[in-house]
């Protein structure tokens, strides 16, 4: 079996997202920068997790850079999986090693589909002003994260650009103060595409909380989302009935009920005689 999970606001949380003070019994620290925490896991989710990967194959699957993915600790010193899929999907790791005949595959996909980056960038700084912006990244030379005073910005305005851009093969997802410009190619979903044919693993598991994560849930065999971030607010608002449930808590301590649920799936697979590695 294969666990493929989206890492902040899904398994680990950095403190604006813990939804409980730091000093709350229970919490690992996930990631450290010049010896402060800015990311925890539950710790039983990670005893959860580590129960688990002695049996099924677990992939981190990230927004992330690949810089930004490997600073943290937790995958890369306590539990360290053989392949992460960072970048949005527009690179995967092997052995912490890029992938490159992927990489390239995706950079072809991005050059032929969707618009230059230049030209998204522009629409962009025309619709969001520059003292709304905190900071402004071109990722991994594939797309495009504005940290900004979301408070200051017009949504309106916002979802009238995100239409437009999706015309150009580019898509936007609000997360926070986090405002990410993404060519189509760029997803989650493909990469963990191309992952399941290389290790050859049968069935998957996937969580998530954002919409950049829903590619990923609706490729996945079983999903589950925390009951927080851009998925659970538009379930909310549309009611449509989703194939995957939503925890109870939000917040780090969803990440227990997300693996109490990958671990309640493995359990089931392994009575029918499947899920093992």
């Amino acid at each position: 079996m294969i666990y493929a999970s989206d890492l902040d606001r899904t398994l680990i949380y950095s403190l604006g997202a813990l939804c409980v003070p730091e000093d709350t019994p229970g919490l690992v620290p996930a990631e450290i920068i010049d010896g402060k925490t800015t990311a925890y896991i539950s710790r039983k989710a990670l005893e959860l997790l580590q129960e688990l990967t002695a049996n099924v194959i677990f992939m981190p699957v990230t927004t992330r850079t690949i810089a930004e993915y490997k600073r943290i600790n937790l995958f890369q010193e306590t539990l360290i999986p053989d392949y992460a899929v960072t970048s949005n999907g527009g690179n995967i790791l092997v052995g912490g090693v890029v992938d490159q005949e992927w990489r390239s595959h995706i950079g072809r996909l991005v050059e032929q589909n969707s618009a230059a980056a230049a030209e998204v960038r522009e629409i962009v700084r025309s619709v969001v002003r520059t003292d709304w912006i905190i900071s402004e990244r071109y990722c991994d030379e594939l797309f495009f994260t504005y940290m900004v005073y979301r408070d200051l910005l017009p949504l309106d305005e916002i979802n009238h650009m995100s239409e437009r851009l999706h015309g150009l093969g580019w898509r936007v997802s609000l997360q926070g103060r986090k405002l990410y410009i993404v060519p189509e190619a760029v997803n989650k979903s493909d990469a963990i595409i191309h992952v399941r044919r290389t290790v050859r693993s049968e069935p998957m598991v996937a969580s998530g909380d954002s919409l950049l994560d829903k590619s990923l849930l609706e490729s996945a065999d079983y999903a589950i989302a925390p009951c927080h971030g851009e998925i659970f607010a538009e379930q909310q608002v549309t009611q449509v009935k989703l194939n995957y449930p939503f925890t109870q808590q939000k917040g780090v301590f969803a990440g227990d009920e997300i693996m109490l649920y990958v671990r309640e799936i493995y359990n089931n697979l392994s009575t029918l005689g499947v899920g093992l590695k």
